[in-house]
């Protein structure tokens, strides 16, 4: 690209012109036919911001909290995998740009960075996101390692003890490049043996990860440690109710950002029933599909505390390393700032569902 992008599009191409084909694939992808991946953004179009006028917006701020934690606006890191296939810095990279702009950076499971060099580089708060092991012993060691570090929550993902097939990697024949590998994982991913079909990735989910995992599974982990527990993945109602009665502090309305059942809905499309169905018993965050500040707006105004971006922050990172991502989220802030200056709100709680038509 020959000139500085402007907005989260342009990063994506960007990163889409400079980066493998496998590697871009591997973060673009959704499952299947993509139905789900492309409805995500396309739900937040059809939405529409009905504004307000001539209120006073002269002093505006986007300060909030999330599980405590005070965030400078409504947007933290969504945990994504293998960041070192955008940038060799990878997820330290990440973290130190998610401090930057005064939010959370969530930490993959998957991460080519160990998790105590991506919390003591970082200087701003990380979570970290868990997946769980038909090995249990191995699981709680993993957290173990991430309390150690530092971390201040464990977001706990429930919608991928299957593999969803994503068909671009399958065609690729997805693999870590030598030199890399998921510095917190329990066992050897390119030694797991593949059926037809499957990439390397989810042989290793579908052989190791854990598909009895259940709501006793989030007791447990609850029982671990003091941190907060965010349950990601949820898009019924039911499950949101069931989260807080097994101890979840969040969860984030998820659908694996289109990466697992397709056709699954749209995350903003959910959201209010969720946000409705959790009353005051936890906070709701949400991910998928959000490209412009104005949709971040769109997602406070249907209950959510934060939105959490994942491929805009590998998108910054895959361009420019960390002084991208950085930029992805200066764009976002901006955007943000804007939207709520026209609809005529000079706080994030001063977003509401009245402003949605």
């Amino acid at each position: 690209m020959d000139q500085q992008p402007i907005n989260i599009w342009d990063y994506e191409e960007a990163a889409r012109a400079g980066m493998p084909k496998m590697a871009y694939d591997y973060y673009a992808s959704g499952a299947f036919d993509e139905i789900t991946l492309r409805e995500n953004h396309r739900a937040y179009d059809r939405l529409r911001l009905v504004y307000r006028v001539l209120r006073d917006v002269s002093q505006r701020t986007q300060a909030t909290e999330v599980l405590g934690h005070p965030i400078e606006m409504p947007v933290i890191v969504a945990p994504t995998a293998f960041h070192r296939l955008a940038h060799d810095d990878g997820e330290v990279a990440t973290a130190r740009a998610a401090a930057a702009a005064g939010t959370i950076m969530t930490l993959s499971t998957l991460s080519t960075r160990a998790v105590e060099d991506v919390v003591a580089a970082s200087g701003g708060p990380v979570w970290f996101q868990l997946y769980v092991y038909r090995d249990r012993g191995a699981t709680r060691a993993l957290v173990e390692r991430a309390v150690a570090a530092g971390c201040r929550a464990i977001v706990l993902t429930v919608d991928a003890q299957v593999f969803g097939i994503r068909e671009r990697d399958v065609r690729n024949h997805f693999h870590l490049p030598e030199g890399l590998r998921a510095e917190n994982l329990h066992g050897d991913m390119e030694r797991v043996p593949k059926e037809v079909g499957e990439s390397g990735l989810g042989a290793y989910i579908n052989t190791l990860f854990d598909p009895a995992l259940s709501w006793k599974d989030v007791e447990w982990l609850c029982s671990l440690s003091d941190l907060p527990v965010v349950v990601k993945g949820v898009v019924h109602p039911e499950d949101a109710r069931l989260a807080a009665e097994h101890g979840a502090k969040a969860v984030v309305v998820s659908n694996h950002g289109g990466r697992q059942l397709d056709t699954a809905p749209a995350t903003i499309d959910v959201l209010p029933e969720i946000a409705e169905a959790a009353e005051d018993r936890l906070e709701i965050l949400v991910d998928g599909g959000v490209r412009r500040g104005s949709d971040v707006v769109k997602a406070l105004a249907l209950g959510a505390r934060a939105v959490a971006v994942g491929r805009p922050a590998l998108w910054g990172l895959a361009t420019a390393g960390e002084a991208g991502v950085r930029d992805v989220l200066a764009i976002l802030h901006r955007e943000i700032d804007v939207a709520m200056a026209l609809c005529g709100c000079a706080s994030v709680d001063e977003i509401g569902p009245e402003l949605i038509g």
